[in-house]
């Protein structure tokens, strides 16, 4: 070994790797995929203690030190990276204070008790229950969601109890995806008795907040210290507005609402005692009112965001990961990047279907051309049954993400309306799937 640094990425590909070579010091930085993508990122089941079996071999068998592991993933691997931290005493968070991010209805324990005016009215669902929705303390509407999932995964809006039904069904079908591997994680956290009881298999029952403007703050906890250095705008669209249509940056918020957040994000982050980690945190903003709702709290640093950060920053906030991965103090470039704002678009269509056709070689070489800067991540194939796809929203089905940077937001939706001419994905909704 030459003496460098070695930091474990679960799941790490090429694409990811790409926005990790921007990062100061990456010239003295070995990143190491720690698990392949499709064990760590898409299995078809979460074996969590095989997989952290294997990754204690990965790392004993490893000539080298082990100098940092992290994630930019989503669960399991947010709740892995605590565990492994604190078996070889790395830096960063331990498995409680991420469970109390993690895990849905403890985490609105937590906000309760510090930010009660942010959150909405809330309350925990059996769906094996005989009668799931007896004494449920919240009133329709309503979004109801697993304890833990992700990607809106099995997330229903409820308007009556036609609609409850149907999504306890479906729930009962789908649930134990993300539900087996959750109780595997939280019989290895001292979990206190307000949520003893609530594991996986539960649900979490939460008043309509969504009728504003989201953002997501991007930001972590060094020494105590909460620190936010970037405001994502998050863009949805769809029937119930519930499926993502593109996270732009830097956000178009007022200042004054912003600082709101961050204080928001300031006394929740200490209070769960979450430390030397990163973290990112959603809220609605209602402009009519002037009020603020806090959506939730991801015990990770967003990967949707890194080539955002790099078009405006000059570097991707994977930056923020590897520094307090090694125990350091981030250092994090500022308005440094070549567009002065920038985009995730994420294509979808709103029917099952069948796809067609996605962009060849040459499409991608006219993309590259007309928008150098631009990145692309295809989701299908062709032949792809839209309704196979794997960890969709109930609403949507993603077919590409797209990245692009822009001089303003007209700028970026010009260039986006364009680009995807260019790609010219087809879908053949005429054999409608189930």
């Amino acid at each position: 070994m030459d003496g460098s640094r070695n930091v474990f990425i679960y799941g790490l590909d090429n694409f990811h790797r790409q926005e990790l070579a921007s990062i100061a010091g990456a010239g003295q930085l070995n990143f190491h995929q720690l698990l392949e993508h499709d064990e760590a990122i898409h299995p078809e089941v979460f074996p969590v203690d095989r997989m952290l079996a294997k990754t204690e071999r990965i790392l004993d068998d490893f000539p080298g030190s082990v100098d940092a592991v992290c994630t930019y993933w989503d669960f399991p691997t947010s709740t892995l990276v605590p565990i492994i931290r604190e078996r070889r005493q790395l830096p960063g968070a331990g498995l409680e204070p991420v469970l109390k991010l993690e895990h849905k209805y403890w985490a609105r324990l937590e906000q309760q008790a510090t930010v009660p005016e942010l959150i909405p009215p809330f309350d925990w669902v059996d769906p094996f229950a005989d009668d799931p929705g007896a004494d449920l303390a919240v009133d329709f509407p309503f979004w109801l969601k697993p304890i833990k999932a992700h990607s809106s995964y099995l997330g229903f809006k409820i308007h009556n109890p036609r609609e409850f039904r149907h999504a306890i069904e479906r729930i009962r079908r789908g649930i134990h995806l993300f539900g087996d591997p959750f109780n595997a994680i939280l019989d290895k956290a001292d979990l206190p008795e307000s949520v003893a009881a609530i594991g996986g298999y539960h649900c979490i029952a939460e008043g309509i907040i969504s009728a504003g403007q989201q953002c997501t703050l991007e930001g972590y906890v060094r020494n105590g210290d909460v620190r936010v250095y970037g405001v994502v705008d998050s863009v949805r669209e769809g029937r119930h507005r519930s499926s993502f249509q593109r996270y732009q940056y830097p956000s178009r918020l007022p200042r004054r609402v912003q600082w709101r957040m961050r204080d928001a994000a300031s006394r929740v982050m200490t209070h769960t005692g979450y430390d030397n980690a990163p973290f990112n945190m959603e809220f609605f903003w209602h402009r009519g009112s002037d009020t603020l709702a806090l959506l939730e709290v991801n015990a990770r640093c967003s990967k949707s965001h890194s080539p955002l950060f790099y078009q405006v920053d000059g570097a991707s906030h994977f930056q923020v990961m590897v520094n307090l991965g090694l125990g350091e103090d981030p250092a994090f470039p500022h308005r440094q990047g070549e567009s002065a704002m920038a985009a995730k678009f994420m294509l979808r269509v709103f029917e099952p279907g069948r796809v067609t056709r996605v962009p060849d070689v040459d499409d991608i070489a006219r993309l590259q051309e007309r928008f150098p800067e631009a990145r692309l991540r295809v989701s299908v194939h062709p032949g792809q049954d839209l309704s196979a796809l794997p960890f969709q929203d109930s609403y949507s089905y993603e077919l590409a993400e797209l990245f692009l940077g822009g001089r303003d937001q007209a700028d970026l939706l010009r260039r986006y309306h364009e680009a995807r001419q260019i790609l010219g994905f087809r879908v053949d909704h005429s054999d409608r799937a189930a």
